[in-house]
């Protein structure tokens, strides 16, 4: 077995980055204008904007991805976190996360914020064990997202 490794942004990777999401969206919730926004066409609306999207790969597979979009304070919204239903379990998403709070300080920013839901049990307990914590009602922004039911923050 091929070791997985964390890599930058590759156009060849764009339609994994949009089936990763679309199956955990469709499992759990329904694809919203913002998802198809995103989902497609990564390279213009994250990476052309000033984001950074990762991919968990292994023997030439993306396994996982996630992304920073850049927000106007200078920190990052952590978007589209999905790993593979077959692979869940392996630190795919411990990774992805370490690589995007490692990416987000090495540029400085002073937080990463993210909006999920509460039924993705797993992804919050992620979030929860790097230090993101919940944002009072006060804090919370719209969000695009009729499934957001969940803001959080890490201050870095």
């Amino acid at each position: 077995m091929a070791a997985i490794e964390i890599i930058d942004f590759e156009p060849a990777f764009a339609p994994a980055f949009k089936a990763l999401n679309e199956a955990w969206i469709a499992k759990h919730f329904v694809m919203e204008p913002k998802d198809h926004e995103m989902l497609g066409d990564p390279e213009a609306k994250i990476i052309g904007e000033g984001g950074y999207v990762f991919f968990a790969v292994e023997g030439g597979e993306a396994l996982g991805c996630c992304a920073l979009v850049p927000l106007p304070d200078g920190g990052f919204e952590l978007i589209k976190m999905a790993v593979a239903e077959g692979v869940r379990g392996r630190g795919i998403g411990r990774a992805l996360m370490q690589a995007c709070v490692d990416r987000a300080t090495s540029l400085g920013a002073p937080r990463i914020y993210l909006e999920s839901g509460s039924a993705l049990t797993p992804a919050l307990t992620l979030y929860r064990a790097f230090g993101f914590v919940d944002l009072p009602p006060g804090r919370r922004p719209a969000s695009p997202y009729a499934r957001a039911d969940v803001w959080m923050e890490l201050n870095l």
